[in-house]
């Protein structure tokens, strides 16, 4: 039976800003002792992650919500490091059914994408030191999440033992699978557009034209503007730079030839790496409205 996405939120006692949770393990640390700390916390967290409450199901409930990072490949992990981690901030509502994984702003402030990773299509969830890695049940297929927060650690390992209903079994959930922030559906992988309610996403093929022609183009076309205001700076810096230098060695003007190679070379990684990193975001599916209304075609 196809698994049902978008059923709202039943009316289930306790709550905690209108979102029906555990309370006694939410509340708790990995030994099930009430923490005033962890509440707190806990609570600082659920304002953050309020847009989730139309996309609930039935008799799901939130046992934990922490932080961390989206999955980055090794290339532009080797490219840019800590800087690209901090724009890939995420939060992750682990729920009775599923792990519920919103990419965030620097502030972790919902972005209008979201995904789930369902319990019954992964064959092992473990944290590895600071590291959520799922493996699905699919083909064997492995993510890892980073810089998960680290009050949560400990209690994520507990639930990993002793609440997490892992089946691996579930062949069509196994995956982490992005969903539709109108209407919940599961969205087709590099399609970018949602089946059901038609709702438009940005496109690969136009972060990575407006990366190679606009100077920051690839970063403002996915909404990351300081990012690409920068980026469009060192742009046409390194590019008139470039120019210059060469118009000098044509002039017969004595260059550096350090200079007159490496900075075109500085030039090209930057353009490189801003195609890579518009392409990250586009994975994530962000919607071309900027204002989406769950369950209105607005």
């Amino acid at each position: 039976m196809a698994e049902a996405v978008f059923q709202p939120a039943a009316i289930l006692d306790p709550k905690v800003f209108g979102l029906p949770v555990d309370r006694e393990v939410l509340f708790s640390n990995h030994k099930n002792l009430y923490k005033k700390r962890i509440e707190k916390r806990q609570r600082k967290l659920f304002v953050k992650i309020g847009p989730v409450k139309p996309f609930l199901r039935r008799n799901e409930k939130i046992l934990l919500v922490t932080t961390g990072y989206s999955p980055l490949s090794s290339l532009a992990q080797v490219l840019t490091g800590f800087v690209f981690s901090y724009l890939k901030r995420s939060l992750f509502v682990f729920t009775n059914q599923r792990i519920i994984h919103l990419p965030a702003t620097s502030s972790y402030k919902y972005r209008d994408t979201l995904a789930q990773i369902a319990y019954s299509g992964c064959k092992s969830i473990a944290l590895k030191g600071g590291t959520l890695v799922v493996e699905y049940s699919r083909r064997g297929k492995i993510e890892k999440f980073k810089a998960i927060g680290v009050p949560e650690r400990k209690k994520i390992r507990a639930l990993l033992k002793k609440s997490i209903p892992l089946s691996g079994t579930k062949g069509h959930l196994a995956a982490r699978i992005h969903l539709c922030p109108r209407c919940a559906r599961p969205l087709t992988a590099k399609k970018y557009q949602c089946s059901h309610c038609q709702l438009g996403f940005k496109s690969r093929i136009v972060a990575a034209l407006l990366a190679i022609v606009v100077p920051g183009g690839g970063y403002l076309y996915v909404r990351q503007y300081l990012l690409g205001a920068l980026n469009a700076l060192l742009e046409v810096f390194l590019l008139a730079f470039s120019i210059v230098l060469l118009i000098d060695y044509y002039d017969r003007i004595p260059v550096n030839k350090i200079y007159l190679v490496g900075i075109p070379a500085i030039y090209l990684y930057v353009k490189i790496t801003a195609i890579i990193h518009s392409n990250h975001f586009i994975d994530e599916y962000i919607p071309t409205k900027k204002s989406i209304t769950p369950g209105k075609k607005n």
